[in-house]
């Protein structure tokens, strides 16, 4: 899996002209991430073409087990973050 600091390297090689250095590249991924937080944590999502979208969900309560005491609990309904992968992306990978 690669890392941020592969990451960001990646990108300023990538980019010469833009980042001159991995600190520039650095603040943009700092910057897209940060970006990308606010529009998920707002509820609106984000979505990213060619890579997929990011979507929040309702989860809703339900019982479970506690593996080691196999007691039943109840596991309160929250949101979470989908993930949904573009199919181009997708298709990449067959």
């Amino acid at each position: 899996m690669m890392t941020k600091a592969e990451f960001v390297t990646a990108l300023k090689d990538s980019l010469p002209e833009v980042f001159a250095s991995k600190a520039g590249a650095e603040k943009a991924y700092d910057a897209f991430c940060a970006i990308l937080a606010q529009a998920v944590s707002t509820g609106e999502g984000a979505r990213l073409p060619g890579v997929g979208s990011f979507t929040v969900v309702q989860r809703a309560a339900r019982t479970g087990r506690n593996p080691q005491t196999g007691k039943t609990i109840n596991i309160p309904a929250r949101k979470a973050v989908k993930f949904s992968v573009a199919k181009g992306l997708s298709d990449s990978l067959k």
